[in-house]
């Protein structure tokens, strides 16, 4: 049994208002990236299982870079192989399909991990990976969403009408990484290979692929800690937190 972790890291990061890509821009001294693949290399499950292969997704033309910034303790120990960095494609799902040709044959468990979440805790990824082991072949962390909701129709300059409130006991806000049975990941992505060069129709998360092959998706608890980063107001947000962030 092995568990591999495809980071991606390949978006450009526009809305944050950086000259670097996303995940290369530096937080509490770090680049986005790093404190990512740290989190997800020290967890552990209660069987002692570890993440033993990680394979990032670098934008086209910052595959230096980004192996430059991987160069760093990352906690990694025996039957740990370094970090494999591949260039990403032009959508996420894009990027996770082309982590996921890299992978070796081995592998039986993938967690897709977004490097704009780079504070997900440990054991937010152990639990992760314990649930597709105990037999849920695809899961997804999530957060009870405490916003009121609302589904509007089409609208306009002046807004949109609303045409339902939606009960926010049945709402997750989902967060990475998600976790899948390998072969049931490889297979969805195949299914989904024509969308995947066109961002308005290629999947948000690899969960979605999932749903339309009409495989049961699970979600286990969430943490506030693994936020997206994805505007400047964001990245401050992590650099005031400090310590608050640092997984327990």
């Amino acid at each position: 049994m092995t568990t591999a972790v495809v980071l991606t890291a390949a978006g450009s990061g526009a809305r944050l208002g950086h000259v670097l890509p996303k995940a290369l821009v530096p937080v509490r001294g770090e680049p986005l990236l790093v404190h990512a693949a740290r989190g997800l290399m020290a967890a552990r499950t209660e069987a002692g299982e570890r993440v033993a292969v990680l394979v990032v997704t670098a934008p086209e033309g910052f595959v230096a870079d980004v192996r430059a910034a991987l160069e760093t303790d990352l906690g990694a120990g025996p039957g740990v192989v370094p970090p494999v960095v591949v260039v990403g494609g032009a959508s996420r799902q894009a990027s996770v399909a082309a982590g996921l040709a890299a992978l070796p044959p081995e592998v039986d468990v993938v967690l897709v991990h977004d490097a704009a979440r780079p504070f997900a805790p440990p054991a937010l990824v152990a639990s992760v990976v314990e649930a597709v082991r105990a037999g849920h072949r695809a899961v997804v962390p999530g957060l009870p969403v405490t916003d009121t909701v609302k589904r509007v129709g089409p609208g306009g300059v002046l807004g949109w009408p609303v045409e339902a409130t939606v009960p926010r006991a049945e709402l997750r806000a989902v967060q990475t990484p998600q976790g899948f049975d390998r072969a049931l990941l490889d297979r969805a992505h195949r299914a989904a290979a024509a969308d995947a060069h066109d961002e308005s129709v290629a999947a948000s998360d690899d969960a979605g692929l999932v749903e339309r092959l009409g495989e049961p998706v699970w979600v286990v608890p969430g943490d506030e800690r693994a936020a997206k980063i994805t505007t400047a107001r964001d990245l401050a947000v992590a650099e005031l937190l400090g310590d608050d962030l640092s997984p327990a």
